[in-house]
């Protein structure tokens, strides 16, 4: 793309990279990084290749982008966990923002369940820089509600780990739940989730 520090991108051109960014997201949830191709997402945005190409050098770039964009999305319910609010409320309402954003954002849940299947070959400086500091932040906290007695006893990481595993499940694994669920897999999950780590934490 040409370089935008000589000229502001014109709407014309935000508006297809973001058309890009969305077609890719829809490619890459389905099939994969290495499924993926170029004029797979040229022909989801409605645009020639060349034309991919004059936004992006090319597939690995689109993929990139994507992940960081991501990563700040996929921070922010962990982020919002109030070291000064109830114990108990505060790792309902981080289990109810996981689910939530399973419900809202399967295809970016997806995308990234494949890049950590692939070993993080893009992700991993972030998951060293950004989530790895924040995991240990907040598991401290909980560890501190725990020792307060606020809390049962558990490991603060596996427990994370579980609410990471039982949130993204319903994403990930979204045709495999709809074809054993009569009713919305989003309500009674959240019913049970509540009941489980309620059950789980309370002292």
């Amino acid at each position: 793309m040409p370089d935008g520090t000589s000229k502001k991108p014109s709407r014309i051109q935000m508006r297809n990279r973001s058309l890009i960014l969305d077609a890719a997201l829809d490619v890459f949830s389905a099939h994969g990084y290495r499924g993926a191709t170029l004029d797979q997402i040229a022909e989801a945005a409605g645009l020639s290749k060349p034309n991919i190409l004059y936004y992006f050098t090319g597939k690995e770039e689109i993929h990139v982008t994507l992940l960081n964009q991501l990563m700040e999305t996929w921070l922010d319910p962990l982020v919002e966990m109030d070291a000064a609010g109830d114990p108990l409320t505060e790792l309902l309402d981080y289990v109810q923002r996981k689910l939530d954003m399973s419900r809202d954002l399967p295809r970016e849940s997806r995308l990234f369940a494949g890049e950590i299947l692939q070993g993080a070959p893009r992700m991993l400086p972030h998951l060293r820089a950004d989530l790895k500091p924040l995991l240990n932040e907040k598991c401290a906290v909980i560890q501190t509600w725990m020792n307060d007695g606020k809390l049962a006893q558990v490991d603060p990481r596996h427990l994370v780990f579980s609410i990471w595993a039982t949130t993204q499940h319903y994403a990930d694994f979204d045709t495999q739940v709809r074809v054993l669920l009569d009713d919305d897999p989003h309500d009674s999950a959240a019913q049970f989730l509540d009941q489980m780590y309620r059950s789980l934490l309370t002292p």
